[in-house]
């Protein structure tokens, strides 16, 4: 069997914004399907502002890829899909990893070769290379990644405080070597990436996307007292301790 996809990758309004492996990110320069003077308008300030719908293209070869629920949009080639479930006890935890983590509860496998086509979106599509970490991912980015990676669910190492500081009680975890891709919202050329060795990052606010999973996460009041916290009119901050990586969305 065989096949040839023409006009996306060799299309001129088609640009490659990242590869990597068979993961491949492809952005639509313009929106050629406006159909109304005000679609038109809204399409040229979206494209100044750098808001371009984006897809991504998955090409496995004789591998396996576990995806995101409802993301597909279609496929070309031979494989076979299955949820992964083994079981009524393997449906109740994904059904509760599922609850807790705020993502879908089913991630269909596409197992075989072929291409694979998601769902066009205007979010930003990062791919990550996991080369034999551990890495935690904030709720609801998870978009597909190779299945040599173990997805499993996290829990804080607090999770009273977890609730008081705004962010989920689970996180979902990356572990081990393959390609990871994460729908977010910035571009991954503006997140700030900051190194701890042995020390300390405080967050006002959820605004980490990711962060190495040996690092401890609790939330604390930022002064040493109710007082000094109440009067810094900061309260509550995400604390990250220890040695790791934290990616943060600036804005």
């Amino acid at each position: 069997m065989a096949f040839v996809i023409n006009n996306l990758k060799d299309n001129s309004n088609v640009a490659i914004a990242d590869q990597l492996g068979g993961f491949t990110v492809l952005e639509y320069i313009s929106d050629l399907s406006c159909t109304s003077v005000a679609a038109a308008e809204a399409n040229y300030y979206m494209s100044k502002s750098n808001m371009r719908r984006k897809q991504l293209m998955i090409e496995i070869n004789n591998s396996e890829i576990m995806m995101k629920a409802g993301a597909m949009q279609y496929t070309v080639g031979s494989m076979e899909m299955t949820t992964g479930v083994k079981g009524v006890g393997g449906l109740m935890r994904n059904l509760v990893s599922g609850a807790v983590t705020g993502t879908s509860a089913i991630k269909p496998l596409y197992k075989g070769t072929g291409t694979i086509m998601l769902e066009p979106t205007y979010s930003y599509i990062w791919l990550i290379d996991v080369d034999n970490d551990h890495i935690a991912i904030e709720d609801g980015l998870f978009l597909a990644c190779e299945t040599t990676l173990d997805i499993s669910v996290v829990a804080r190492s607090n999770l009273s405080s977890a609730a008081l500081g705004g962010e989920g009680l689970f996180n979902l975890s990356a572990r081990g070597k393959g390609v990871l891709a994460l729908q977010a919202p910035i571009p991954s050329e503006e997140a700030v990436v900051i190194e701890l060795q042995n020390d300390v990052l405080k967050v006002d606010g959820n605004f980490a996307l990711m962060w190495s999973n040996t690092l401890q996460f609790t939330v604390e009041k930022s002064g040493k007292t109710k007082m000094g916290s109440a009067a810094s009119g900061e309260g509550l901050v995400n604390v990250y301790r220890g040695t790791g990586t934290v990616w943060l969305a600036p804005l």
